[in-house]
């Protein structure tokens, strides 16, 4: 059955123009960028979908409060507002702003982790993943079983598997465990959303062992919304009153602002407790980082903007269109049998590249093999969720073998149309139709030791 497309809850009242270069232009430029889509132009893109992290459309609303912004140095009018935004949906003692998420997880985990320290996820998104290893620590995903296969369908793939965090908590050693993270929704997952029930029966695990549980809070809103959808307990409730039921679950959140809470710029790190002697040290790291407390490497529009948007994103009416979007997409392949993360996530639809290209291996690297494809193919900017993202082994130097090899099409929010989707839609199935021409992928060339997927240089395998 076809998926019915959902009207936008919004009029649009300004439009940029983009332009489409032609086929063999695109070919010169992701030539030129080494065959790395994180090294072309955002000009010479015709839809990006490189990240949905920044790359919002804001609000009237939201523009209206750029004007309004103090940019007093401490204790701005706009700060206290954020502050107060922050303790009303969450219901946190601490709120601190920061410039983005990677700050919130530079200024928070090295209180936690350091060398022989381990960290475990529900799955850790790359950058987070860094941030782990940078303090010395080493970080373990363990996500639900079902998630590692793309076509299976079950409402809550983002999961924690609590059986295995149990294991890996007693295998290593409780104090030896420096801290947990729920990643909600789970990007290195798809986009899928976790279960309030899962969360609640992790929590209780960390209280039983004594362990830190920290929200890696990017996509929040979204898997609230999923939550609503699909779990019974909450069918009622109003998004606001699930996002309270999780985070109540944890110590702490990190959390990038660029997401759900609509803005180009920001993010926060939060605190349950308004006691807890780690808000002293977030403090000071902040103002070794991002400048002062009441700022956080922000402007005092910024702060304001994120203010409004902490609401906007909770609108139940924006939601619906908002994964209506993916729903819509996602139905366009499935009409056309390409393979993806299902259910869809909730910020974008996760091509299975691997089903796409089956003779190319992990270490050529498919999920970068079909994003380079659909940019010749549409000017369509994508990236790989997979062995080419996830790197090397911090201690062996070898390459990672990932459990996915996904193409993220990550759909910035309030930004493309319906005609958008079609065009991306119709360029994945003209790449499925030629990808048995495609017989070899990618090998690097060059990569700095960490990140690599944002600098490194690649070059085509020939026969």
């Amino acid at each position: 059955m076809t998926v019915k497309y959902v009207a936008e809850p919004f009029r649009i009242k300004m439009v940029e123009p983009i332009k489409v270069l032609t086929r063999e232009e695109r070919k010169t430029k992701i030539k030129e960028a080494h065959y790395n889509l994180f090294n072309l132009a955002g000009e010479d893109c015709y839809i990006d979908l490189l990240t949905d992290s920044g790359t919002n459309a804001m609000s009237d609303q939201m523009w209206s409060g750029v004007m309004r912004g103090d940019e007093a140095y401490a204790g701005s009018k706009s700060y206290y507002k954020l502050v107060e935004a922050g303790k009303d949906i969450f219901n946190y003692g601490y709120i601190q702003p920061v410039h983005q998420g990677r700050a919130a997880e530079k200024v928070l985990f090295s209180a936690y982790l350091g060398k022989g320290k381990y960290a475990i996820s529900n799955m850790f998104f790359d950058t987070t993943r860094a941030h782990v290893e940078l303090c010395g620590a080493r970080a373990i995903d363990c996500v639900v079983a079902e998630a590692k296969n793309p076509s299976i369908r079950v409402p809550f793939k983002g999961n924690m598997d609590v059986k295995r965090l149990e294991e890996l908590i007693n295998e290593l050693g409780p104090k030896n465990v420096g801290l947990v993270v729920m990643t909600i929704t789970n990007n290195s997952a798809g986009g899928q959303p976790v279960s309030v029930a899962n969360m609640r029966d992790t929590a209780a695990l960390c209280k039983k062992y004594g362990i830190p549980l920290n929200i890696d809070a990017a996509r929040y809103a979204e898997n609230a919304y999923f939550v609503k959808q699909r779990e019974e307990e909450f069918k009622n409730s109003s998004i606001k009153e699930i996002v309270r039921a999780f985070f109540d679950c944890a110590d702490m959140f990190t959390m990038s602002a660029k997401k759900d809470t609509l803005v180009n710029i920001g993010g926060l790190i939060g605190v349950k407790d308004p006691k807890n002697e780690i808000i002293l040290g977030i403090k000071a790291r902040c103002i070794s980082y991002e400048g002062f407390i009441s700022y956080g490497g922000l402007a005092g529009r910024d702060l304001e903007a994120l203010a409004i948007g902490l609401y906007e994103g909770l609108s139940e009416d924006y939601l619906a269109y908002r994964i209506g979007q993916m729903e819509y997409l996602a139905g366009k392949l499935d009409e056309a049998g390409i393979i993806y993360q299902s259910p869809v996530g909730g910020h974008g639809v996760f091509v299975d590249a691997k089903e796409i290209f089956p003779n190319i291996p992990y270490y050529e690297f498919p999920g970068q093999v079909l994003a380079i494809e659909l940019y010749k193919e549409a000017g369509i900017r994508t990236c790989d969720i997979g062995s080419y993202m996830l790197g090397n082994d911090p201690d062996t130097g070898e390459q990672l073998h990932a459990d996915f090899e996904f193409t993220r099409l990550a759909i910035p929010r309030r930004v493309y149309t319906q005609a958008h989707l079609d065009v991306i839609a119709e360029a994945l199935i003209e790449v499925k139709k030629r990808a048995h021409t495609i017989r070899h992928g990618y090998k690097i060339t060059w990569e700095p030791p960490i990140l690599r997927h944002f600098q490194a240089y690649l070059a085509p395998i020939a026969d």
